[in-house]
């Protein structure tokens, strides 16, 4: 039977949607100019959620090459380890990743190898970076190094027709599936995501991240603001925080560049009502979802 035939007779009598499984080994076309980076994704399945207090009992990085206008190449020879916790796998943890304890029982992340996967490479990508940078900082230096962008929260799903930016979902909205919740199935779904055209701009996916990975922002924190004007604050868009592990402890808002002078201002005359010096913080892709950024 000629699947594929069968399955664009479905999609053209506009009664059905077919979901095609993600093959892993999928590869783009050679890149036609010399102008060639290469970017790795990469994924990590944890204990839980601290990257205090938690451990990665699962990496997965896979190498792919890029052009400068975003476009996807060629992915290149993935790596997918295990490494066993010092405390035991949470029940839950198995449940959703399906990993046992028999399965990362004796194994250990080759923190060698991973150096050498990384010095290759002109940044990361990650879905949810601002999750897989610290644990991955935590474990070696050499991820603070390199410039990191995040295709979950980088490029916006929402102006792009999307109802959410969680990767199964994304992943199903534009015709695929795959078998979830394992880092390297999740490494090979966001990259078959990125090089896709986006529904409304019509650029890829990848190259709508470049744009917002390569543009910084500025952090303005709003420390000692009145205690009484919190929801003025938290209407206009700041965020707290707690000072949680030694963070800042204060309300705080991303803006651009074009943004900063004028924001400072409003600080200024509407929360502190005096010219008193507010604290800014000038965050790039080296710093942007490490924990330096807190």
């Amino acid at each position: 039977m000629d699947l594929e035939a069968m399955a664009a007779a479905l999609e053209a009598s506009g009664d059905y949607r077919v979901l095609r499984k993600l093959k892993s080994h999928h590869f783009y076309e050679k890149p036609d100019s010399a102008l060639v980076k290469r970017a790795l994704f990469v994924d990590v399945e944890t204990t839980g959620l601290s990257y205090h207090d938690d451990e990665i009992i699962e990496l997965a990085m896979v190498p792919f090459s890029y052009g400068l206008d975003g476009k996807i190449y060629e992915l290149f020879e993935p790596f997918q380890s295990f490494q066993e916790p010092r405390k035991p796998i949470p029940a839950e943890i198995t449940e959703i990743t399906g990993i046992t304890p028999s399965m990362v029982e004796g194994f250990k992340l080759d923190l060698v190898e991973i150096e050498q996967y990384i010095a290759g490479c002109d940044l990361i990508v990650a879905h949810n970076a601002k999750f897989d940078r610290k644990f991955l900082e935590r474990l070696a230096p050499c991820f603070q190094k390199k410039p990191w962008a995040c295709s979950a929260t980088e490029v916006n799903w929402r102006r792009e027709g999307f109802e959410g930016s969680r990767l199964g979902y994304l992943a199903t909205a534009v015709g695929f599936f795959y078998d979830k919740h394992r880092a390297l199935n999740d490494c090979y779904a966001a990259i078959e995501l990125l090089a896709k055209p986006l529904p409304k701009s019509g650029c890829s996916g990848f190259s709508a991240l470049l744009e917002t990975a390569r543009t910084p922002i500025w952090r303005i924190w709003a420390h000692h603001a009145p205690f009484e004007l919190k929801d003025v604050l938290k209407e206009r868009g700041y965020r707290w925080r707690s000072g949680d592990k030694d963070g800042r402890r204060a309300w705080y808002i991303d803006v651009s560049s074009k943004q900063k002078d004028a924001e400072i201002k409003y600080l200024q005359d509407e929360i502190y009502r005096d010219p008193r010096s507010i604290i800014t913080q000038k965050i790039d892709a080296y710093d942007r979802f490490s924990e330096r950024a807190d």
